[in-house]
């Protein structure tokens, strides 16, 4: 399923400054009923957003007109917890396009890679940055430059690079998930098994 592509992504952003944020406080298991990546979106944080008569809980962020944007900031070592797909899917489909954090668990990094959403790792010191920013300003802007793999604070300019895999870069860049990817080499493929020996 391929989705939209990533190249520079200018956008305010949601602050979650909570570390240890595991994949069943993402999307908790109850939901995870559907094998489609649609309807995620409404249970992401489903037990921080809402109480459980499902009135929104006022001081959750989600619940806070001020902070809008396709950009998720959270504590350190987000992602952790069991590998369910679903918390990238519940990610993408509330709307946010990247994710920024000091440190990312390694399953929950590749599945946000998979399906459109671009793990950004930056330094705790620039992470501590990226949050005062946007405590002082909620419309403090931040650009996320994937081809040159640099995220910056607009207002201040400070920025800092990030790594990224070559061939996940060129499938964001691209919007190819793996399926698509081998699509988009099916005339190469085909040539080259009529080479092969019979």
């Amino acid at each position: 399923m391929a989705y939209d592509k990533f190249t520079v992504l200018k956008s305010t952003a949601v602050p979650l400054p909570i570390e240890n944020v595991d994949t069943d406080q993402i999307i908790p298991a109850r939901f995870l009923k559907a094998t489609e990546r649609e309807g995620f979106g409404e249970n992401l944080f489903r037990d921080w957003r809402y109480n459980p008569d499902g009135s929104p809980k006022e001081h959750f962020v989600l619940n806070n007109p001020r902070y809008q944007g396709q950009i998720l900031v959270g504590g350190k070592n987000f992602g952790s917890g069991s590998s369910r797909e679903h918390a990238a899917w519940a990610i993408y489909d509330y709307g946010f396009r990247c994710v920024v954090s000091s440190f990312f668990a390694d399953i929950f990094r590749n599945n946000c890679l998979n399906i459109g959403v671009l793990p950004v790792q930056v330094s705790a010191g620039f992470l501590e940055n990226i949050f005062q920013a946007i405590e002082a300003d909620p419309g403090a802007v931040l650009e996320v430059d994937l081809p040159n793999q640099r995220i910056t604070l607009t207002d201040s300019g400070l920025s800092e690079s990030f790594e990224i895999n070559g061939y996940k870069k060129q499938n964001m860049l691209n919007g190819f998930d793996d399926i698509d990817y081998l699509l988009n080499m099916k005339a190469e493929i085909e040539t080259f098994a009529t080479r092969l020996p019979h």
